[in-house]
C-alpha cells in the first residue's frame, strides 16, 4: 500500500470515528422518541453545533490518548532498545487523560502524552464512571487479572488506533495485535464481553486498513474466528458471536434500521455497541453518511455506536469518501489529523517527534 493511501485510511478511521461520535454525542442520553421530537422523523442527520463546532465526547478523547500511548511507547523502545509493553504504555496515556477530566493536570507533571498539553482536551465530556474509577487505581486490569466485572462499551470504543498502529510490523501477527486490543480494554473493563469486542474491533480495523480482507463482511467474519482462537474458553464467547452473527444477518434484511438495531440492544455494553456498528457499516458499506446516521438514531449510547461505526467505515472507505460537512466543523480536527498522520508514520528521528513522543512537551497550534 502506498503512503498516500495508507494515510487516507488512517485519517478516515480517526476522523470518521470522531464524526460519528460528534453526531451521536448530541443525543447520547435521548430516547428515539425524544430524538424524533427534536429532529423530526428522520432523526438527527446533521451536526448539532455548539458555537461553530460539533463537539466530540470522551470516546474520541480516549481514542486519541490510545494512539498517543502507542506512539510514546514505540519511540521509547526505539531509543532504549527495550521492548515496549504496549498495554502499560496505553495505561500511562489514559492516566494523563484522567487528569484532563479531573482538572489535576499541571505543567510540571511528568507525562506520557503530549495531548495533556492541549487545552482543548481539558474538558469533561460525559466520561464513563467505570473508566474514571478504574484509572483512579494504582494499576490497570488485564485479561488474566481483571480489575472489575464491567462489560461497558468504554473498552471497545477507544481501541481503533491499535488496529492501525501495527500494520506492517512483522513482529506482530493479527493475534498478537488483537490481544493488545483486548488488554487495552481490560485495563478498565474486566468482563470478557468488555474486552472481547475490543479484540474483534482491533482485528476488523487491522484487516480493512491493511487490505488483508477482501471486503468488509469478510473482515467481520474473520474477526469472529480470531476471537474464537484467542478466547476459546471465555464464558460469554457464544453470546458475543451470536450477536455479531445477528448483526450480519440483519444487515442483509429489509427491516427499518431502528427495528433492526432494537434487536441488537442499546449499545451501552461492549457486544451491543460493536454489533450495532457492524450492522450499520455492513448495511451502508458504500455510504459513510447513511451508516453514521443509522448508527446514532436509537435509544442508547449513540456517541459510542456512532464512533465505532465511523472508525470502521472511515478505515474502509478512507477520508476521501467522508462528506466534507462531517469534517469542516468537527471539533479538534487539527489534533485528530496530527495524531492520525503520526500513526501512519509510526516513528521519525527528528526534534519534533522527540518533543511529541519522548519529552512529551509538544504543543500543537490547533487554531
Amino acid at each position: 500500500m502506498d503512503t498516500h493511501k495508507k494515510q487516507d485510511k488512517f485519517l478516515g478511521c480517526l476522523i470518521g470515528g470522531a464524526a460519528g461520535d460528534a453526531l451521536g454525542y448530541a443525543v447520547e442520553f435521548d430516547s428515539l422518541k425524544q430524538i424524533y421530537s427534536v429532529y423530526g422523523k428522520g432523526g438527527i442527520r446533521e451536526y448539532s453545533l455548539e458555537g461553530s463546532k460539533a463537539l466530540i465526547s470522551d470516546d474520541t478523547q480516549m481514542t486519541l490518548f490510545t494512539a498517543n500511548g502507542l506512539l510514546h511507547g514505540f519511540a521509547r523502545e526505539v531509543k532504549s532498545g527495550v521492548k515496549c509493553d504496549y498495554p502499560a504504555a496505553v495505561w500511562s496515556a489514559y492516566r494523563d487523560w484522567l487528569k484532563t477530566q479531573c482538572g489535576t493536570g499541571k505543567v510540571s507533571d511528568k507525562r506520557s502524552a503530549w495531548l495533556l498539553n492541549m487545552r482543548e482536551l481539558h474538558s469533561s465530556r460525559a466520561p464513563g464512571s467505570t473508566c474514571l474509577s478504574a484509572l483512579s487505581g494504582n494499576t490497570g486490569g488485564s485479561v488474566k487479572n481483571p480489575v472489575n466485572d464491567s462489560k461497558g462499551c468504554g473498552g471497545v470504543m477507544r481501541v481503533a488506533p491499535i488496529g492501525l498502529f501495527f500494520i506492517g510490523d512483522k513482529d506482530y501477527d493479527r493475534y498478537k495485535i488483537d490481544m493488545i486490543g483486548a488488554e487495552a480494554a481490560a485495563l478498565t473493563h474486566g468482563h470478557d464481553l468488555g474486552y472481547i469486542p475490543a479484540a474483534a474491533l482491533t482485528d476488523i480495523i487491522y484487516n480493512i486498513a491493511s487490505e488483508q480482507a477482501n471486503n468488509l463482511k469478510d473482515a467481520v467474519v474473520g474477526s469472529l474466528e480470531a476471537v474464537k482462537t484467542l478466547f476459546p474458553n471465555a464464558v460469554h464467547l457464544n453470546e458475543f458471536t451470536d450477536i455479531i452473527n445477528l448483526a450480519i444477518k440483519l444487515s442483509s434484511s429489509r427491516q427499518p434500521d431502528t427495528e433492526a438495531i432494537m434487536q441488537l440492544g442499546e449499545g451501552w455494553v461492549g457486544e451491543e455497541a460493536l454489533a450495532i456498528a457492524v450492522y450499520c457499516a455492513l448495511k451502508y458499506s458504500d455510504s459513510f453518511e447513511k451508516a453514521i446516521i443509522a448508527s446514532v438514531n436509537h435509544s442508547g449510547d449513540s456517541d459510542s455506536t456512532g464512533a465505532i461505526t465511523g472508525n470502521i467505515l472511515g478505515a474502509y472507505l478512507g477520508l476521501k469518501n467522508i462528506p466534507e460537512k462531517f469534517i469542516t466543523k468537527l471539533e479538534m480536527k487539527p489534533i485528530i489529523h496530527e495524531i492520525a498522520v503520526d500513526l501512519s508514520v509510526r516513528y521519525s528521528d527528528d526534534e519534533k517527534w522527540k518533543s511529541k513522543y519522548i519529552d512529551c512537551d509538544f504543543v500543537l497550534n490547533a487554531r
